[in-house]
């Protein structure tokens, strides 16, 4: 069977693509109170922040000890949530939600003849857990992790993981993320690129465009 649509992998961000970030401090939600959601978007943009100013440093720790990080400045930054919610949150994403179209859209491209992997910040165990936690493992074929490298992305050799190991060119990878920054950094690299852009976020990074816009990954 030819692959889908052309393209000899399909390969996907995990966090906030696969992954649904926030998942965590909803499922404590009536606990933390109001200030969930922000404390939640905090978290999460410190961990991104965190992952960049390390790749530039060459300074280096897993996603984990990341996320630990920007949980503790979220939760600095809003008083009124008790701390001691801090190892719930830390647990729960261990086992983060995956988004409802997940399973059936990866299934489907795998009956279609596509490799599928994921390529992400994230450390090992996070993603095995993850993984496992939404019943993907049997329709992965790889989960690449940044931690081979000892950076993040969107260093051009993280991308380059998933050429070397398929033996690909870059246009015969379809990557696909939530994250626009990650969009830009695999469009350079030479992928072909789809944002999902789930939460209506405008463009930027406009000299690195993606080649397809969508809702979710359930048009993919």
């Amino acid at each position: 069977m030819p692959p889908a649509n052309g393209y000899a992998a399909y390969v996907f961000d995990a966090y906030g693509t696969l992954f649904d970030v926030h998942a965590a401090v909803r499922r404590h939600a009536a606990d933390i109170g109001p200030d969930g959601p922000l404390l939640s978007e905090i978290w999460r943009n410190k961990q991104l922040e965190y992952s960049w100013v390390r790749a530039l440093m060459g300074a280096y720790v897993d996603f984990w000890q990341l996320t630990e990080q920007a949980l503790d400045f979220a939760l600095a930054r809003f008083p009124a949530v008790d701390p001691k919610h801090r190892d719930a949150l830390l647990e729960a994403y261990w086992k983060l939600d995956c988004y409802e179209e997940v399973p059936s859209v990866l299934k489907a491209l795998k009956d279609r003849g596509a490799k599928l992997a994921i390529l992400s910040n994230g450390s090992p165990e996070m993603l095995e857990s993850a993984v496992r936690n939404a019943a993907l493992d049997s329709v992965l074929d790889d989960v690449f992790s940044v931690d081979q490298l000892r950076t993040f992305k969107a260093t051009p050799s993280v991308y380059e993981m998933v050429t070397t190991a398929y033996r690909l060119y870059p246009d015969a990878v379809s990557f696909q993320s939530s994250n626009r920054w990650d969009i830009a950094g695999a469009k350079k690299f030479g992928f072909r690129t789809v944002w999902i852009n789930r939460a209506s976020n405008p463009d930027e990074y406009r000299d690195y465009s993606p080649n397809v816009v969508l809702p979710n990954l359930g048009q993919l």
